[in-house]
């Protein structure tokens, strides 16, 4: 399988939102791997791997995000790691 790993900077309203639970729920139902965690700034910092089209479905998911989010930008870079579940982390300080 072509894997690609994606890390990821979410801006707007993304936190307070579920933004992380709906994230690694849809992450789950993708068979998407990695994690997701509040930043002290009011993002939401992400890394997603596992297959293009995968990746690709959930980069659009995250576009909008849950319900009562309001995406307003997402930054994304190639990253490097391997993770076998997705997970939320603490928030990083």
């Amino acid at each position: 399988m072509n894997r690609i790993t994606l890390h990821l900077v979410i801006h707007g309203r993304v936190q307070g939102v579920f933004f992380r639970e709906s994230m690694r729920q849809q992450a789950v139902q993708l068979n998407v791997n990695g994690w997701a965690q509040n930043r002290a700034d009011g993002t939401v910092e992400a890394v997603i791997q596992g297959s293009a089209e995968s990746v690709n479905k959930l980069l659009e998911w995250a576009l909008q995000g849950p319900p009562l989010a309001k995406v307003t930008q997402i930054d994304q870079d190639a990253a490097s790691g391997e993770w076998t579940t997705f997970e939320i982390r603490s928030s990083s300080a």
